[in-house]
């Protein structure tokens, strides 16, 4: 079955005529899947499975520094000497008792 997209004010809406809306057994107010003619676009093989926060891809440390030395050493940031490490920056190494 086909149905009639029609601008109706500022909005898109799908017209059923009442035999159609009764064939398909549809009324008025109920929710309906719309699955479009056109099939999506297949998601490309380096994004796959890949995890999503607020839409937005997150990268593993991995595949952010491949990136970066993709890019070249023009790409890499500047080192930042913040000076010695105080408080709890301070990582006790094995032979020290504290």
């Amino acid at each position: 079955m086909e149905a009639r997209v029609v601008r109706w004010g500022d909005d898109l809406v799908v017209r059923l005529s009442n035999a159609e809306a009764e064939e398909l057994g549809v009324q008025e107010g109920e929710t309906v899947e719309i699955v479009a003619k056109r099939s999506p676009q297949p998601e490309p093989t380096q994004w796959a499975g890949r995890r999503y926060v607020d839409g937005l891809p997150v990268y593993t440390m991995e595949e952010m520094i491949a990136e970066a030395r993709r890019l070249g050493p023009e790409a890499e940031p500047p080192t930042v000497d913040w000076g010695p490490d105080r408080g709890s920056e301070i990582i006790a190494d094995a032979n020290d008792p504290y």
